[in-house]
């Protein structure tokens, strides 16, 4: 999708991308640099977000996508969707902290709607937050998501990083 001036542009990840979505998605969920962005979860978990090697793996899936977008050149968000066989998981949806108030996950989240219903015909996303995210699952409420009563565990691989703090994932959807 072209942009306007000040707009980004989307479009779907390739291989050639995997470096640079590792260093979005760690920068926007861990460490310190995290904590200048509200997407943080680096006082709920250590370690990393993601690797090259799960990356990868998704855009190398036929019912998986990361769709990217690009301000001035510059990587600014990325999310990741899979098909499901009814719905898609819309899932690491992530904005450079130094962009967070440009209206750039709205975008991404509609961007992802845009893909799910053209091109693969499906009319509900399903996503996963920490239960202990309540400002995050407050921005997904007023993007018309809702807890749907389904949940589960955070994954013991530590390639997902290790909890600080007990938690849960709560299942949130939303008709498209």
């Amino acid at each position: 999708m072209q942009a306007g001036p000040g707009l980004p542009t989307f479009r779907q990840a390739t291989l050639e991308d995997v470096d640079a979505i590792v260093a979005l998605v760690q920068s926007v969920y861990r460490g310190d640099h995290s904590r200048q962005g509200w997407t943080t979860e680096a006082d709920l978990l250590d370690g990393p977000r993601t690797d090259p090697r799960m990356i990868a793996d998704s855009i190398s899936d036929r019912d998986a996508v990361f769709l990217l977008a690009h301000l001035g050149g510059r990587l600014v968000a990325s999310v990741f969707l899979q098909k499901k066989s009814d719905y898609a998981y819309l899932g690491m949806l992530s904005v450079d902290v130094h962009s967070q108030n440009l209206k750039l996950g709205r975008r991404m989240m509609d961007e992802a709607a845009r893909f799910i219903k053209s091109t693969w015909k499906l009319h509900e996303i399903r996503i996963n937050v920490i239960d202990r995210r309540l400002e995050l699952i407050g921005w997904y409420e007023r993007r018309g998501f809702a807890r749907n009563g389904r949940g589960s565990e955070f994954s013991t691989d530590p390639r997902f990083g290790t909890p600080k703090v007990a938690f849960k994932f709560i299942e949130m959807s939303k008709s498209i």
